[in-house]
């Protein structure tokens, strides 16, 4: 078990996976310019309160926008009076200079993983943006555990890029589930999880992907049950059950449309509703037949960095979005007319 003091490390590598994962969604900013929804105020006030914001706005961008120094700086300023500002405005190259003697660890962080994951790499944009917001303090106790960082640093890298030929025709080897000629120029692959609510979306995607490509593309689906979804192993091996008697895709189907009913006796109802051989289905799922293939699909999605679900590539390129079809079928038009998908 992890020790308390592991803790501020554990949260800081967190950070960064959540980051390196995928892209930050849009919302609303936590530091929006408070006079924007005040009333209307006189010419000289709002001169005032711009001198104060102008003071906040430089220290924040050495600070780190979402840092706690931004936090805490930004509320002091909106306590200052306005001549106040204007003096720290006027020397504001000491807290500057001050501020980077602070965070002279965290540079030295991004120096240090930069150099070790590439400084033109996506990972090394994301842990600059990122660390520009840990506390000085975080950085510090960070640069104490650079080897176990970099381990996932390097994964989660090696996950931008596309798979290696050889793992290319692993994942898609016709013994999956899928549809289309195995000869296909364009190749999708899936890896996803029957109890994850993201993959039913992702399921939809897949229909619409056969309905407007047909025959011009190879899809596999491939197993890939999270420890975390404790009847996903089991429905996946109920799938590849359907599979063996011809019915996969009416099984799928009926899988994601009860994701809230995936127990044993569930799996067997909707056997029930794909039609299949009964007996034949639950000896399969008493002798655990396919429980092998789905833990050779498990291996090979880590072995392909699946690290969730969905996880779809088009010709061993990663899908940013596999729940967005348009942002799906853009990398296969591109892949189909020749051009390498990304």
């Amino acid at each position: 078990m992890a020790s308390q003091n592991n803790r501020p490390l554990q949260r800081s590598i967190l950070a960064l996976a959540i980051v390196l994962g995928a892209a930050a969604a849009p919302g609303c900013q936590s530091h929006k310019d408070k006079a924007s929804d005040a009333p209307a105020a006189s010419s000289s006030a709002a001169s005032a309160l711009g001198v104060c914001t102008e003071y906040a706005e430089k220290v924040c961008a050495k600070a780190g926008a979402e840092s706690p120094v931004c936090n805490s700086f930004t509320q002091a300023t909106e306590l200052m009076a306005p001549t106040a500002c204007k003096a720290g405005l006027k020397d504001i190259a000491v807290t500057l200079d001050k501020l980077a003697a602070q965070r002279s660890d965290c540079d030295q962080l991004v120096k240090t993983l930069c150099g070790e994951v590439g400084p033109d790499s996506k990972t090394c944009q994301m842990i600059t943006a990122e660390t520009a917001n840990f506390p000085a303090a975080q950085c510090k106790e960070m640069a104490g555990h650079i080897p176990e960082i970099l381990e996932d640093l390097k994964r989660m890298e090696a996950a931008n890029h596309p798979l290696s030929a050889e793992l290319q025709l692993a994942i898609a080897e016709p013994t999956a589930p899928g549809f289309g000629p195995e000869n296909a120029s364009v190749k999708v692959v899936e890896f996803s999880d029957f109890q994850c609510p993201y993959c039913s979306r992702a399921a939809n995607v897949v229909h619409q992907l056969k309905e407007k490509y047909g025959d011009k593309i190879r899809f596999v689906f491939r197993q890939f049950p999270l420890e975390m979804h404790n009847n996903a192993h089991a429905a996946a091996q109920a799938a590849l059950a359907a599979s063996a008697q011809g019915k996969f895709w009416e099984y799928h189907d009926v899988l994601f449309a009860n994701q809230d009913s995936l127990a044993r006796a569930d799996l067997e109802d909707h056997a029930k509703t794909a039609k299949l051989n009964l007996a034949q289905f639950k000896q399969a799922l008493a002798d655990e037949k396919f429980k092998a293939q789905v833990d050779a699909d498990l291996k090979l999605g880590k072995q392909a960095i699946v690290q969730g679900t969905p996880t779809m590539f088009v010709n061993g390129t990663r899908v940013e979005n596999p729940t967005d079809f348009a942002a799906v079928a853009g990398m296969i038009d591109a892949a189909l007319q020749g051009t390498p998908p990304g």
